[in-house]
């Protein structure tokens, strides 16, 4: 099955969002660009560098995340090229929102779309479901389902695929379960690794202990053999930190790190120098000052909304809190296999409110779900959610490494 036709971005995208990387006068060796966006929502961006030296970038887009219009999109950045190419969409099921992409270049050179589908606001409903393509991208399998939803919850994804010099994949998931007669509030989503040792014909699940409310566990090997797994938590308190020293088998408890974390995503990525460079809001539900009563605003698409734990008990089963703000986007380094983080950087600020996922009355402001990269150059690339509205996209240069984060 063929890739879905460019779209037409001009008739949607705000101004400026052509994807054109332009230098930032004020911060030399950074350049900037929106990639163009097909639909009034774009969000939770996810890099890869592919094996021909292109960077790709897929999302999710829509009318607004939940509703069965919501698509994944992918965008190509070509090496030395200046332009993002038009974004094509690479799924397209209207009875399901289809959210958070990753794409896996496989070992023996397929090329894996990964992303869940679930029903209207229902994150319990979620399965996983995957796309193959054998020339790069230009064309793919039908969609099948990975993981399919079972009684106790959904599954989603958000972080890439690890592969071991064993040739073990690990992709981590999170279940979202529901209290029975309620609906889905992320209280008791847990989070999990998909161990595959046969080239992914075959998973088992490997739980992490302790792990409730903890999701978009992000999985990388360091250099002593261990693997260092970090956390969003649905408690908007702190990244979270797990090892394991047997390849994925067992994993620890999970355990906050001092730095804060406001129930979004976070993403890190083992440096060619060594050090782990982590992008995230720098922002917990310390910093709220109010706090978001429905998951989902009210939307036409004929679904019911989840509703997220107000301040005085009312949906609440537990502590997940929504609407902390998502920002400033962060970028934080360390030098001792992730267990500290003193070196922090803000990539861009704002008051990153986020009480409503409304994108096309321009009421959303969240810096959110970044994404990073880094290409044989040195050069680092962060993509992340613009209000809602763009994808935009950090190329960080080894001249403004080296001037703006300290070796």
């Amino acid at each position: 099955m063929s890739a879905a036709s460019p779209a037409g971005p001009a008739q949607t995208s705000p101004p400026g969002a052509d994807g054109v990387l332009r230098p930032d006068p004020a911060e030399p060796g950074r350049d900037v660009a929106h990639l163009a966006a097909p639909a009034a929502q774009n969000h939770a961006a996810n890099l890869t560098v592919l094996p021909g030296g292109d960077l790709a970038c897929v999302w999710f887009g829509g009318t607004q995340e939940g509703v069965a219009d919501i698509s994944v999109w992918c965008a190509r950045l070509r090496p030395g090229a200046d332009a993002w190419s038009a974004p094509v969409r690479l799924s397209d099921d209207a009875t399901r929102s289809e959210q958070n992409p990753l794409l896996f270049p496989a070992p023996g050179g397929e090329l894996w779309l990964l992303h869940t589908a679930q029903r209207s606001g229902h994150q319990d409903t979620a399965e996983v479901r995957l796309r193959v393509s054998g020339d790069g991208g230009t064309t793919w399998s039908p969609p099948r389902v990975l993981f399919p939803a079972t009684a106790e919850g959904g599954v989603f994804v958000r972080q890439p695929v690890t592969v071991l010099p064993s040739g073990r994949w690990l992709l981590p998931v999170f279940r979202c379960a529901a209290v029975p007669g309620r609906a889905w509030s992320g209280d008791r989503d847990t989070s999990a690794v998909m161990v595959s040792d046969d080239g992914g014909a075959s998973w088992r699940e490997r739980p992490v202990p302790g792990s409730t409310g903890l999701v978009h566990m992000n999985v990388h090997r360091l250099p002593d053999g261990s693997l260092l797994g970090l956390f969003r938590s649905r408690r908007a308190d702190a990244v979270h930190r797990s090892v394991s020293y047997d390849d994925g088998e067992t994993w620890s408890q999970p355990e906050p790190l001092a730095v804060p974390n406001n129930n979004s995503s976070i993403q890190y990525l083992p440096l060619a120098d060594g050090r782990l460079a982590l992008v995230h809001n720098h922002s917990s539900a310390a910093d709220a000052t109010a706090r978001r009563v429905s998951l989902y605003d009210e939307i036409d698409d004929g679904g019911v909304r989840a509703q997220a734990p107000d301040q005085d008990g009312g949906e609440a089963t537990g502590d997940a809190f929504w609407g902390a703000p998502r920002a400033p986007l962060t970028l934080s380094l360390s030098a001792d296999g992730g267990r500290t983080w003193p070196v922090r950087r803000d990539l861009e600020t704002g008051d990153g409110h986020c009480l409503t996922n409304n994108s096309r009355d321009g009421r959303n402001r969240e810096l959110s779900y970044p994404s990073i990269a880094q290409k044989p150059d040195g050069t680092l690339h962060v993509a992340y959610t613009h209000h809602r509205r763009t994808i935009k996209h950090l190329r960080l240069r080894p001249v403004w490494a080296d001037r703006e984060i300290p070796v």
